[in-house]
């Protein structure tokens, strides 16, 4: 380890380390997967809702394997 990062860590205090860099950012992270699941939640919401999605699927999948043909 070079001497500047090994003194670096000396001085720095622990309790710093912890809750001034490991909390904020396992904080963020935390928030950021609880943002996404809601938003695929309601995503997922609004698919259930819509009564033709599987025959709309269905269809561009089709109208795609003829455009792949030709």
């Amino acid at each position: 380890m070079s001497p500047v990062l090994s003194e670096f860590l000396r001085e720095l205090p622990g309790w710093f380390l912890f809750s001034g860099i490991f909390l904020p950012v396992t904080l963020l992270l935390f928030l950021l997967i609880a943002y996404f699941r809601i938003k695929l939640m309601e995503v997922n919401e609004e698919l259930s809702q819509t009564p033709d999605h599987q025959h709309n699927r269905k269809a561009s999948s089709s109208r795609y394997q003829r455009k792949k043909q030709t």
